[in-house]
């Protein structure tokens, strides 16, 4: 029962944080969209799929491929 209560006390403790910032929420909003532009960003240049177009069967070889190599090294 202590702990529901001290979560419970945590949980408000924020919540009533957030109700009175003046600030807060426009950087809030711009904390989050600086985070979805960095992850797009990093996806399209630096996580390319390297599976995309490429036929069931060359997907199996691919990936075979990089497994025994990485088993191997």
């Amino acid at each position: 029962m202590k702990i529901k209560n001290t979560l419970k006390s945590i949980w408000n403790f924020y919540i009533e944080g957030f109700r009175n910032m003046t600030w807060g929420r426009p950087l809030w909003g711009l904390i989050f969209l600086k985070i979805i532009i960095l992850f797009f960003v990093l996806r399209l240049f630096f996580f390319q799929p390297t599976l995309a177009g490429k036929s069931e069967a060359e997907k199996i070889d691919h990936v075979s491929t990089e497994l025994t190599q990485q088993a191997i090294e």
